[in-house]
C-alpha cells in the first residue's frame, strides 16, 4: 500500500527512530513496534491484508470530544494494553477519501492510506 501522511511531523514519527524514540518518551520496544506497523502497512497490498489480522486490532473510531472522526480507522501500535494507536483515514486512487466510508464494502480496494497521527488514546 501506499502511505501518504498528514504532516512532516508524522512522517518523521513513523520513519525516523529518533523522531519515533522522542513521541515514546525513549520507549525502544514501542518504537520498535511503530516501524514494524508502518512496515506493514507499507508491504500490505490493500487494506484488507490489515484488517485480517488480528494482533492489528483495526477498528473504526466514533466522534468524540468535537473532533468528527467518521471514515478514520485505528490500529494499535503494540497491544491493546499499550494506550498508542495509529490513526488511518482509506483513501481512493486519487488520494480523496471515500464518502461515505464503508470498509467492508472497499477493503479490497484500498491501495492508498493517509495516516493522520500517531497519538496515545487517553491523551
Amino acid at each position: 500500500m501506499k502511505l501518504e501522511y498528514a504532516s512532516e511531523k508524522v512522517r518523521l514519527q513513523c520513519t525516523s527512530v529518533k523522531a519515533a524514540n522522542k513521541l515514546f518518551g525513549g520507549k525502544v520496544n514501542m518504537t520498535i513496534s511503530l516501524l514494524a506497523r508502518i512496515n506493514a502497512l507499507e508491504s500490505a497490498e490493500h487494506i484488507k491484508d490489515i484488517i485480517v489480522q488480528p494482533a492489528f486490532r483495526f477498528h473504526s473510531l466514533k466522534n468524540k470530544k468535537g473532533r468528527n472522526l467518521e471514515g478514520f480507522f485505528a490500529i494499535d501500535v503494540k497491544t491493546i494494553r499499550e494506550p498508542w494507536r495509529i490513526i488511518l483515514q482509506p483513501l481512493d486512487e486519487n488520494k480523496q477519501p471515500y464518502v461515505p466510508c464503508n470498509i467492508d464494502e472497499i477493503a479490497d480496494y484500498v491501495r492508498v492510506v493517509e495516516v493522520m497521527e500517531v497519538s496515545n488514546h487517553y491523551e
